[in-house]
Order: structure tokens, then C-alpha cells, then sequence
């Protein structure tokens, strides 16, 4: 089996679209397997499976990066208190968010919000698309292996052969 989407079922990814894009519209929202399996219309496993193979990510990475993304533009653009930046976002713990933010982005919320402040005037004539992309947090690691690998002291990501 390929991991190309283009060997994927039209239909099945068109479910698999329906479901991103209901996180994309309500990422801060819980969206379980269980939930997204239910919106594409087939069953746990095989929409876990097909979510990455179509999309290079499991669907709980894709939904912290859209959370993070999130979160960055609110702490560029807003004044709003971390706080309620974790809890509109979709965290339910600001240690949590605080934890998470930070093993995805490498710096606290309060660090990028600062560093924002400083620089927004740089980034001024830089279309919003353009800046956005540049602040997308890499998610290709999960973040339990991001931690274990610190631990251990190691920053290459293991590589596995799927068979």
C-alpha cells in the first residue's frame, strides 16, 4: 500500500476533507477518532489511517497544530490574557497549553508574544498568509517523542521502516 493520496478513493477523501474541515473550523473543540470517524462516515481505524496517509499527519497532531496556530495569532494580535488564550483555543489546563506550546514552538506564549511586540513593525508589508506559513509550528514529531528524546539527549527523530 502507497502513502500517495493519489491512490486514496476520490470519495474517501473528500470525507477526509469533511472532517478537516470541520477542525479547522472548530479547532478548539474536542474532536476525538471516534467524533471525525463519525463525520467522514467510516470507522476508527481506518479513518486514522487514511487521515495520515492522506495528510502526512495522525488527526491529533493536524488538530494541536491548528490549536497552535491559533494561539500564535492570537498572542500577535491581541492583548487578550494567556489564560484565555489557552481556554479559547481549546486547552482546558493552561499548564497544559503552557507544557505543549512550548515542546511545539520551543518558546513559552509569553516569549512569542514579546518577540512579536518587538518585531511587528518589521513584518508590516509581509502579507498575513506569508507570515503565517513562516509561524506554523512543525509537528512531525510527536510531542511525548519530542520529550523522550530530550531526555535522552538526543534531537534526531528515530526512523522507522514501515513494512
Amino acid at each position: 500500500m502507497s502513502g500517495a493520496p493519489a491512490n486514496q478513493d476520490p470519495a474517501l477523501l473528500r470525507r477526509l476533507l469533511r472532517a478537516k474541515d470541520r477542525i479547522d473550523a472548530a479547532s478548539h473543540e474536542e474532536w476525538p477518532v471516534e467524533r471525525l470517524a463519525q463525520v467522514s462516515g467510516v470507522s476508527e481505524a481506518h479513518f486514522a489511517r487514511s487521515f495520515k496517509q492522506a495528510f502526512g499527519i495522525p488527526p491529533h497532531r493536524y488538530l494541536l497544530t491548528r490549536r497552535i496556530e491559533r494561539a500564535m495569532t492570537l498572542l500577535r494580535d491581541t492583548e487578550l490574557p494567556i489564560t484565555d488564550i489557552a481556554f479559547a483555543t481549546g486547552w482546558s489546563s493552561l499548564g497544559t497549553f503552557g507544557r505543549t506550546f512550548r515542546d511545539i514552538t520551543g518558546d513559552s506564549p509569553s516569549a512569542i508574544r514579546a518577540r512579536a511586540t518587538a518585531t511587528i513593525h518589521e513584518l508590516g508589508r509581509v502579507p498575513v498568509c506569508i507570515v503565517s506559513a513562516a509561524h506554523r509550528p512543525d509537528l512531525t514529531t510527536a510531542v511525548s517523542e519530542k520529550r523522550r528524546q530530550e531526555m535522552n539527549g538526543t534531537t534526531e527523530p528515530e526512523q522507522q521502516e514501515i513494512p
